[in-house]
């Protein structure tokens, strides 16, 4: 028995959820956002309610794990078109920065290089100041994945802490050489 899949989503002041096919289509302040389901899910709209249903065809293992995901995707999707979502990362490094240039951001984080990411369609980065990142989109796995991407280029080190992390994030240090002593 799936809990989380049998809940009913509640539709959000502002947003339109539509059917069409195996299309699930979800429109609000912030954009639009699309995805289809694998065949084992099905998706209904109740308009009445205000509420989208979520409902498995089978009780095989996979399905069950598909129902609860499949409704979680579209919670997501009403939550970022209404409200958005945002990833916060910061640099931390002597020397280390970051910088805006067009649809590319470039990264300054002790190679011989700069480091430069292309901004994916349908994200807004903002640079507050040159150790901070707002990444900010309404589709919640595109945010987190672009956050993920960016942090990879230059990974905390342990010993230090220098590097690109989450903001808020606590990275715990390694003693040096000298702890031996």
């Amino acid at each position: 028995m799936s809990r989380i899949g049998n809940k009913p989503v509640p539709i959000l002041d502002g947003v339109k959820v539509s059917v069409s096919g195996r299309t699930v289509s979800v429109e609000g302040p912030k954009g639009k956002l699309a995805w289809e389901p694998r065949r084992e899910i099905q998706v209904k709209v109740d308009d009445a309610k205000k509420q989208v249903l979520v409902n498995r065809s089978n009780d095989e293992r996979l399905s069950k794990a598909l129902h609860g995901l499949s409704r979680s995707i579209i919670n997501n999707m009403i939550i970022g078109v209404k409200q958005g979502y945002e990833k916060r990362l910061e640099i931390i490094g002597v020397g280390y920065l970051a910088s805006l240039k067009g649809k590319s951001i470039s990264l300054r984080v002790g190679l011989a290089n700069e480091l430069v990411k292309q901004i994916p369609v349908g994200l807004t980065v903002t640079c507050p100041d040159q150790t901070h990142i707002v990444i900010q989109g309404c589709d919640k796995q595109l945010v987190g994945q672009f956050a993920a991407e960016v942090r990879s280029l230059r990974k905390p080190e342990p010993y230090k802490g220098k590097g690109v992390r989450y903001q808020g994030e606590h990275i715990k240090l390694k003693p040096g050489k000298a702890a031996t002593k």
